[in-house]
């Protein structure tokens, strides 16, 4: 039978409004990443790194299947 194998990895990166240094503060930072992470996951694609800084975010995933 045959068969094919791929993966697929985006590389996405957004800033915030105006570039404004919204995400100064480390704790929300880190739950903004950790909530990326998790909607990554429920879209089944598989988050391989989440990061940024204060003005914008990048986020390394691998896409799923369907």
């Amino acid at each position: 039978m045959p068969q094919s194998l791929s993966a697929v990895y985006v590389h996405l990166v957004f800033s915030t409004k105006e570039r404004r240094s919204f995400l100064r503060d480390l704790r929300i930072r880190a739950a903004l990443h950790s909530y990326l992470g998790g909607v990554s996951k429920r879209l089944e694609c598989a988050p391989i790194q989440i990061g940024g800084v204060e003005d914008h975010v990048h986020i390394l995933a691998r896409l799923g299947r369907s």
